[in-house]
């Protein structure tokens, strides 16, 4: 049995990278299966690649030119290599894509969603009194074009129950039942290392990418609002994007030069959560929140927007502290409680750490897990 992914993430390309090697373990299963994982994806040259069960495809084209290329390309693997399934990356463009590939073929189409679409942050920039994010007009097309391709679908994988439900919700019966396999996290945390020299005594960190959805405004805001009341208090943040110019920006406007520091992207995010005083999500909306289990494992008291697994796996005031989305006074209210109370600080942190065991110990989300979720489709 082959399967196909199209797939939206250039790091497969990169020889050692993490992405390239969960796509080998996924090969490795079909490999067991008896059969090969090729992948297709928009690349600047023509690629034909083979790592051992896993062979790549990058197929020159644009933005644009991909809606036509791809599914061209992938249409012919299909039929030249026998391909049973195809599964897509997102229900968005590469959705769009792989069920266009599909047409004349036996294949079954595979969604995969990893965001939380159907929220109304995802296309929602700010509410009263909340720093605005402008997020990408391609949203709105985008939770459209994806009602009509998880439609056409046969399986549909998520990463969490909340997305599940919202896709419940809104299509009902029109769509199959997702399955829920969460995004794989090891359980060993990294020993910590310590932060880079910063001024201030109570750390906050933030980690992820510098992208509008991730909304660190609302935590340089947080700042913003105790600065008087704890000189002591200043961010750090993790994570590069086009995002960082204006957060920058905005750090200069509200003279928090000396409370916010941005680290870029570092490959040792995860021990360095675990010098900090909290860890500081404030994420509009995710699908699951791997950085969340992270931080638990990390042992580091958590304040987070009620996005992803929070509720369904950190239950708030028990193993996080949790905000409305776009609430900064709300998250500065939790930071305030976590400076004044070191005995809610441990607990928490202990409380969350057990939790994460707890929930990646009863998950299966292996590669195994992944592709046999594929091959229920046929």
């Amino acid at each position: 049995m082959n399967i196909l992914f199209i797939s939206n993430d250039p790091g497969i390309l990169t020889e050692g990278s993490a992405v390239r090697m969960r796509m080998r373990a996924y090969a490795d299963e079909v490999a067991r299966q008896g059969g090969v994982l090729h992948i297709v994806m928009r690349s600047a040259q023509r690629i034909e690649h083979t790592d051992g069960p896993l062979m790549l495809h990058g197929i020159p084209a644009g933005r644009l030119s991909m809606l036509w290329k791809i599914p061209a390309a992938a249409r012919a693997l299909i039929r030249e290599q026998n391909i049973s399934i195809v599964s897509a990356q997102d229900p968005f463009e590469h959705g769009w894509v792989a069920a266009r590939a599909l047409r004349g073929t036996g294949a079954k189409l595979h969604i995969q969603v990893h965001t939380d679409f159907l929220s109304q942050w995802f296309v929602r920039g700010h509410m009263y009194r909340s720093p605005r994010v402008r997020m990408p007009l391609l949203n709105r097309f985008r939770q459209w074009m994806a009602g009509g391709v998880l439609r056409k679908a046969q399986g549909i994988r998520t990463v969490s129950e909340r997305v599940k439900r919202s896709m419940q919700e809104k299509y009902g019966s029109a769509i199959p039942e997702p399955s829920v396999i969460p995004i794989y996290v090891s359980p060993e945390a990294p020993a910590a290392i310590p932060l880079p020299p910063h001024p201030f005594t109570f750390a906050l960190i933030a980690v992820g990418r510098l992208e509008p959805e991730k909304r660190f405004e609302d935590v340089i805001a947080a700042v913003n609002r105790l600065k008087d009341a704890y000189p002591v208090l200043g961010v750090i943040i993790v994570g590069e994007g086009r995002e960082r110019p204006r957060l920058e920006r905005m750090a200069r406007k509200l003279g928090l030069t000396d409370r916010v520091m941005f680290l870029g992207a570092r490959a040792d995010a995860r021990a360095l959560m675990a010098s900090a005083q909290a860890f500081v999500q404030t994420s509009a909306y995710e699908g699951y929140g791997m950085t969340l289990i992270e931080a638990a494992l990390a042992r580091v008291p958590i304040v987070t927007s009620d996005v992803g697994i929070v509720g369904e796996v950190f239950r708030g005031y028990k193993e996080v502290l949790s905000a409305p989305v776009a609430d900064p006074t709300n998250f500065a209210a939790h930071i305030a409680w976590l400076i004044e109370d070191q005995e809610a600080r441990h607990e928490l942190a202990l409380s969350a750490e057990a939790r994460a065991k707890e929930h990646l110990a009863a998950t299966d989300s292996s590669p195994r897990a992944v592709i046999q979720d594929m091959m229920r489709l046929i």
